[in-house]
């Protein structure tokens, strides 16, 4: 599918219920989604070979991208989902770029994959944000993330390691089996943790 097309069928006028069916399409060619206002979307299964940016763009709806494929960057910083963002099992074959990246519902990313480093710097997160079972091969950066509804990482593995000392976790921090850099991810590894720790 054209990236045109694509940005038009995003550019109409968002409708509570209502959404773009984009789910398994390929893009060929770099998507640049970039300080557009956008309809809700589900790119769940889509395969996107060329770089895809949406940084600071607005998803007002449904935003599903579930068992998408990244083959090239992506770029979502400092957009905003105004709903949940699923992006479970996911693979990023490249940088995936969350910087100041704001999720007003939850962030579900259970059993994604990041084969190059994850950059989630300053996030905001009102709702969960869900790492179960998601394996970062790169290095995971959260500095000064604001996760307002918890982090949940249980089984994910950070082989890269992973930057949770400035972070800030209000609500349940689930770290049950997950590991960084082939240790046991120890609670004392985040910076600030409101609420319940579960080993």
């Amino acid at each position: 599918m054209r990236a045109e097309e694509i940005r038009a069928r995003l550019s109409r006028p968002w409708r509570h219920g209502e959404y773009a069916d984009l789910r398994r399409i390929t893009v060929a060619e770099p998507l640049d989604l970039s300080g557009r206002d956008l309809s809700g979307v589900d790119f769940s299964g889509a395969r996107f070979d060329a770089p895809l940016r949406a940084k600071g763009a607005r998803f007002a709806g449904l935003s599903w991208f579930s068992a998408a494929q990244f083959r090239g960057g992506v770029d979502f910083s400092d957009a905003v989902f105004a709903s949940d963002a699923r992006f479970e099992t996911a693979e990023f074959a490249q940088t995936a770029r969350f910087h100041g990246t704001e999720f007003r519902g939850i962030a579900r990313f259970d059993g994604a994959s990041f084969l190059g480093p994850a950059v989630f710097r300053a996030a905001l997160s009102y709702g969960n944000m869900s790492l179960h079972g998601a394996v970062f091969a790169g290095p995971a950066g959260f500095e000064n993330a604001q996760l307002m509804g918890g982090l949940w990482c249980e089984a994910a593995r950070f082989d890269g390691g992973a930057e949770f000392a400035t972070a800030e976790i209000h609500g349940r921090l689930m770290v049950r089996g997950a590991r960084s850099a082939g240790r046991r991810l120890d609670p004392a590894s985040f910076g600030l943790s409101f609420g319940q720790t579960f080993v």
